[in-house]
This record gives C-alpha cells, sequence and structure tokens, in this order.
C-alpha cells in the first residue's frame, strides 16, 4: 500500500458531545504528518452544538476529517456508519469524550505504517488504556504485557494467561478494515454496550496479531450521564441482555478455532454474563432475578457444552450463580470492592 493512501481509519460516533469532541479530534490530528490519517466524525443526531464542532474541523482539515450527518442510530448505528465509510487499511473506534496519547501515538502511527509496506499485514494490533477517572487521582492502566510479548507478529497460539481485568474491549483494538467485513460486523442500533460485540464477533476472523506496550488510549469516564453508572446500567439491563444473546450466539464452537482464541472468548463471554448478572442482582427487583436465571438457563440450554467450559474456567461464574441472600450479598460486597478499586461505575 502506498504511503500517501489511508493507513488508518478513526471513527469518531458522536452525539451530544459538543464539550469532549475537539479534545478528541485534536489528539487525532496531534502528529506531524496526517497524509495517511484519515478521521470519520458520525454527527448520530446530536441536539447541541456537535454538529457545528465536527463540520468545522472538516473545513479545516479537508484531507484528513470527513463528517457524516445521520438520523440518531444509538452507537452502534453510529460506528457502522462510520466503519461502512472507513478507507483505512486499519479501523479504530474512539468515543468523542477520550482521547489518544500524543506520545504513544508516535509508536502507533510507527507500527502500523511498516504494516503498509508489508504483502502480509497483520490482522490486528492491541495496545493499552487508561482508565482516566474524573473523581480519581490514581489512573488505572489496563495493560497486556502478561498476556502477549511485545513487538511480536503472534497468533492465538502464542497468547497466555488473561487475568480477570484484562480483556480486549474496544479501546485495546485496532482491526484491519478487511477483518471487520470479512466478519459481517453490524452493530445493533439503538442499544448500548455494543463496543462488547465489536471487540467480540470478530475474533474467530483474527488470525495474527501484534501487542504494543504502550498506554494509547485515554477512557474518559466517571461524568455524569455515562452509560457506565451503576443506576443507568441497571435501568439499561435489557439491553446488557440483548448484548448477551448476540454473543453468546457469535461464540464459536470447541474445536472450530484455536484453542487459545476459544478459551479466552469464552472468558471474555463470561465477563458479559457476570456484569449483566451483577446489574440484574443490584436492581433489587423480583423481576429481574427472574430474568437473571432465565438469562443463565437460556444458556445452559442454548449450548451445555459450552456453559460447561465456562462454569468449569470462570470463577466469577460460579460466584454470581451462589443461590439465595448470601449470594446476592456475595455479589454486593464483591461489585462494591471492584467499583472502588477501578471506579468505572462512579
Amino acid at each position: 500500500m502506498s504511503m500517501t493512501a489511508k493507513t488508518i481509519s478513526f471513527v469518531v460516533p458522536s452525539y451530544n458531545v459538543e464539550d469532549y469532541l475537539g479534545r478528541c479530534v485534536d489528539s487525532l490530528l496531534d502528529t506531524a504528518d496526517t497524509s495517511d490519517v484519515e478521521v470519520v466524525i458520525v454527527d448520530d443526531g446530536s441536539k447541541d452544538g456537535t454538529a457545528h464542532v465536527a463540520d468545522s474541523y472538516a473545513d479545516a482539515h479537508p484531507d484528513v476529517v470527513r463528517v457524516i450527518h445521520q438520523a440518531n442510530a444509538g452507537h452502534g448505528g453510529a460506528c457502522n456508519a462510520g466503519i461502512a465509510a472507513a478507507t483505512g487499511q486499519y479501523i479504530k473506534i474512539v468515543d468523542a469524550d477520550d482521547w489518544i496519547d500524543k506520545a504513544a501515538y508516535v509508536t502507533y502511527l510507527t507500527f502500523l505504517r511498516s504494516q503498509s509496506l508489508t504483502s502480509d499485514p497483520v490482522d490486528l494490533l492491541v495496545s493499552n488504556y487508561v482508565y482516566e477517572n474524573v473523581t480519581k487521582r490514581h489512573k488505572q492502566v489496563i495493560r497486556y504485557n502478561s498476556v502477549f510479548e511485545s513487538n511480536k507478529r503472534l497468533t492465538w497460539d502464542n497468547i497466555g494467561k488473561y487475568h480477570m481485568s484484562q480483556y480486549l474491549l474496544m479501546h485495546t483494538l485496532t482491526f484491519r478494515s478487511e477483518v471487520l467485513r470479512q466478519a459481517g460486523l453490524k452493530l445493533p442500533e439503538h442499544t448500548f454496550y455494543v463496543d462488547f460485540i465489536f471487540s467480540f464477533q470478530p475474533l474467530p476472523y483474527v488470525k495474527t496479531l501484534t501487542y504494543l506496550n504502550i498506554d494509547f488510549y485515554r477512557y474518559f469516564i466517571g461524568r455524569e450521564g455515562q452509560s457506565v453508572q451503576k443506576d443507568i446500567m441497571i435501568k439499561r439491563v435489557d439491553q446488557l441482555l440483548r448484548v448477551n444473546d448476540i454473543m453468546m450466539h457469535a461464540q464459536p464452537e470447541r474445536g472450530t478455532v484455536p484453542d487459545g482464541l476459544y478459551k479466552y472468548m469464552i472468558h471474555y463471554l463470561a465477563s458479559q454474563f457476570v456484569v449483566t448478572s451483577v446489574f440484574l442482582t443490584l436492581a433489587e427487583d423480583s423481576h429481574c432475578a427472574s430474568q437473571r436465571d432465565e438469562m443463565w438457563k437460556r444458556f445452559r440450554d442454548y449450548n451445555p457444552r459450552m456453559y460447561k467450559d465456562m462454569y468449569d474456567q470462570e470463577l466469577p461464574v460460579r460466584f454470581v450463580n451462589v443461590p439465595g441472600k448470601f449470594g446476592q450479598l456475595l455479589v454486593k460486597y464483591g461489585y462494591a470492592i471492584a467499583n472502588k478499586a477501578v471506579g468505572f461505575n462512579s
């Protein structure tokens, strides 16, 4: 691929983020050479000044920034539109209230540009992310150096053991565009938490990957109204259940993908089921309790072997399935401890 072509497309789904979008886009433009960088801002029917901010960047940087204005379709719909319009060899989603680290950006672009010059580029780039929590002085960094050897071309047979916090979230992933197209990725519209699907469903189409031990993505969290706040997640638990079902059906059978990938995807699927169980429990509502029990029954009935693999492999699955009042207390205290440590629902 010529260096004049677009090496990387950053897709920026944007809804009512006029106060944050500038910081995000500025970070994506903060490099000496943007000739092979594309920023696709998707204004998802914003009602504030987001559209004006986006258009001002497109006017100032017409060779780099493009704007799509569309009727509101939710985070998934905005991601779909941006991915469909992207022309880069690689695609990364950057939410409009997040940003990227300037120093790490140099290493990131250098690696991707090296891949644009080879006939066999890697399918996936993994990097670290930082919880930029507005309520906490200490910034939690999620790294993967215990899982992957850095700066190496790897396959799923070359990965180590994941800790409980080491999931490959949207923040960590840069996919080769062709992988997303082969996977037929289509995120549900008007649904929150679709980033779990984005980080899961395409993985069987990834054959090679590289990990860079750089703190690249800055995940802004703790502001009022975010979708990951506790009360909001309880209110939207039906959408978590919808995402669960989509991921459950996307989980490959054991033996159809490399063993390392199968175990990781079970690990990730378990995390999604555990998160949903936790918020159904925290709701302290009999209907939610019934939904939780039905969710696990639906999984057992769908694929008993897969359910057993998850139950045997993942301790948190057994933890959230402890019955009765004692089980509820375990979930509540476990959630409180985890949230205090990281602050993901502050």
